[in-house]
C-alpha cells in the first residue's frame, strides 16, 4: 500500500492529464449532439484503462445507447471482488457566453479554496474514472498487484435517466459478481471534507397542461370574458405548497416518517453554517430560509421536497399581446424512504386537477416515480471507507444524505443481492456540476485517488478477518 500510495504521488500529474483527454472529448448523451463524440469518449475511457493495467478492456453495446466500457482485473484468488462504477457522459455545456473558459478545454485556476481546474465533467463524473484508474495503475505501477479483484463499469447515459441501464444489467449480469459496489459519482461535505453518501431521495415528475382556447387570442379584443389559462395554472401550482413552504397535497406528507432522535442529533452534530449555505446556493439577502426541523440538511437528505422545475405559455422573447391557449408546467417532488412513488405520482396529478378553476381542460402525465434509497452502514466495507477516507484526506468523513437522485444505484444494488453500495466523489459545494464554469479542488482529485487506494487495502484487510 506504501508502495502504491508513493506511486500515486509521483505519478498524479499523469493521471490529472487523463483527466484533462477526457475534458476535451465533448461526451454529451444528449440526443440533440453528436453520437460520434459519446463512442470517442468511450473508446478513450478503455485507452486509460488499458494503459493503467486493466484485463479483458472492451465496449459492451445495448441497443442504441452509447457503449458502456468494462474492465477487469481478477487475479487475488479468496480476496472480495468490488465493482466500481463511474460515468463518462456530461451535461450540455449551457450558456457558453457564462464560461470562463471554454467548456471542453481544462483550464486550472487558483480559488478561494486552492487550485481548481475547470471544464464540462471535471468532477461529474470523469474525475470518478480517474479516481478508479489511478488507484488501480498505482499499485501495479509499484511493482505489486492489486489486494482484491475489480471489475469496472463506465456508463455513456447517466445524465439522461440511464435509460439502458436495466436491460445492460440483465444482457450482462454474468459478468457482474462483487462483494461490494464502489460508485464515484457524489459529493463531499466541503472542500477538503469528504463524505460518503448513504441516502438518496427519490423522484417523481408529472408535467401538467392547461388549456382555454383552439388558438391565441389579442388580448384586448378577447381578454376578460375568457379565463386565462396562465392564471388558472398559476392558481394550481401555488396550492402545491402552504404559506411555510410545506407539501399541501393530500396524502403526500403523511407517508413520511418522522426522524428519529438518533436522526437528529446527528443533524446537530454536522456542522452547519446559514451564511455558507446561502452563499453556495446563490440565495438572495432578502429570501427567507424554509423548514423548522434540527437543521436544513435534514430538509435536503431526508425530508421531501417539492418544486416547479420549468413553465411556459409564451415566452419573454415572444411576449406578445395575447391570451395564451395554453399553459404548462413541469412538477417534481423529492421522495425520501417509505414514500410510494407511485402513489404520491397520482395524487399529485389528482391534487392538480381538482384545483383547475373556471372549467379549464387538464391534462396531466406522469414523467418519472422513482423511489429513494438508504444505506445500511455496517460491516467491514463501510468501515474501511472511513478509514481510508480518513487517512487520505485527514479529516474524518461525515455520512451524508443527498438531496438529488441517482438511477444506477438501487438497480446495481438490487442485481447484486443487496451488496453494500459506497458512493463517494470529488464534487463540493463550489463545483456548480451541471452549471457553467463547472470544476473541482485539484488537491481534492489526489486525496481522493489516494483514499481509494487505502480503501483497497483496507477492504482485503478486513473482509479477510
Amino acid at each position: 500500500m506504501q508502495k502504491a500510495a508513493a506511486s500515486l504521488e509521483k505519478n498524479f500529474q499523469s493521471h490529472l492529464d487523463d483527466l484533462k483527454n477526457l475534458i476535451r472529448i465533448p461526451s454529451v448523451s444528449f440526443s440533440e449532439f453528436p453520437k460520434e463524440e459519446m463512442r470517442r469518449g468511450a473508446e478513450a475511457v478503455a485507452a486509460i484503462l488499458r494503459k493503467r493495467g486493466l484485463d479483458k478492456v472492451e465496449l459492451l453495446e445495448v441497443g442504441d445507447a452509447p457503449p458502456y466500457v468494462y474492465a477487469e482485473r481478477c487475479r487475488a484468488p479468496g480476496k472480495p471482488t468490488v465493482l466500481l462504477y463511474a460515468h463518462y457522459d456530461v451535461q450540455p455545456p449551457g450558456r457558453e457566453e457564462l464560461w470562463k473558459s471554454p467548456a471542453f478545454e481544462p483550464a486550472q485556476r487558483p480559488s478561494p479554496q486552492g487550485e481548481r481546474l475547470f471544464g464540462r465533467g471535471t468532477a461529474d463524473d470523469k474525475a470518478g474514472i480517474i479516481m478508479h484508474s489511478s488507484a488501480i495503475g498505482s499499485f501495479l505501477e509499484a511493482g505489486g498487484e492489486l489486494p482484491l479483484n475489480v471489475k469496472i463499469v463506465i456508463e455513456g447515459e447517466e445524465e439522461v435517466g440511464s435509460p439502458h441501464l436495466e436491460e445492460f444489467i440483465q444482457r450482462y449480469r454474468g459478468r457482474l459478481d462483487a462483494d461490494v459496489l464502489v460508485l464515484t459519482d457524489t459529493n463531499n461535505f466541503d472542500a477538503g471534507v469528504p463524505a460518503v453518501t448513504v441516502g438518496l431521495r427519490g423522484l417523481v415528475a408529472v408535467e401538467v397542461e392547461v388549456r382555454a382556447l383552439t388558438k391565441t387570442v389579442h388580448s384586448g379584443m378577447w381578454g376578460g370574458p375568457i379565463p386565462d389559462p396562465v392564471v388558472g395554472l398559476s392558481k394550481m401550482l401555488a396550492g402545491l405548497l402552504d404559506d411555510e413552504g410545506r407539501i399541501a397535497v393530500p396524502g403526500v406528507m403523511e407517508q413520511v416518517r418522522p426522524l428519529s432522535a438518533d436522526e437528529i442529533a446527528e443533524y446537530k452534530r454536522i456542522p452547519f453554517d446559514e451564511k455558507d449555505f446561502r452563499a453556495q446556493s446563490g440565495m438572495i439577502p432578502s429570501l427567507k430560509m424554509l423548514g423548522d426541523g434540527p437543521s436544513p440538511l435534514a430538509h435536503l437528505w431526508r425530508l421531501p421536497a417539492l418544486t416547479v422545475t420549468a413553465i411556459q405559455a409564451s415566452s419573454r422573447k415572444m411576449a406578445s399581446n395575447i391570451i395564451n391557449d395554453v399553459a404548462w408546467a413541469k412538477v417534481t417532488i423529492r421522495l425520501v424512504p417509505d414514500m410510494d412513488p407511485e402513489k404520491v405520482a397520482h395524487q399529485l396529478e389528482e391534487f392538480l386537477k381538482s384545483r383547475a378553476p373556471w372549467g379549464l381542460e387538464v391534462r396531466t402525465q406522469i414523467d418519472a416515480a422513482g423511489g429513494a434509497w438508504a444505506a445500511d452502514v455496517k460491516g467491514p466495507a463501510f468501515a474501511a471507507i472511513d478509514a481510508a477516507l480518513e487517512r487520505g484526506y485527514g479529516v474524518r468523513p461525515y455520512k451524508i444524505g443527498c438531496g438529488g437522485s441517482i438511477g444506477f444505484v438501487k438497480p446495481f444494488a438490487d442485481a447484486l443481492g443487496g451488496a453494500p453500495a459506497i458512493l463517494i466523489g470529488v464534487e463540493d459545494p463550489y463545483t456548480n456540476a451541471h452549471g457553467e464554469n463547472e470544476s473541482l479542488l485539484v488537491d481534492d482529485l489526489r486525496k481522493a485517488c489516494m483514499s481509494e487506494v487505502y480503501f483497497f487495502t483496507e477492504l482485503a484487510e478486513r473482509w479477510r478477518k
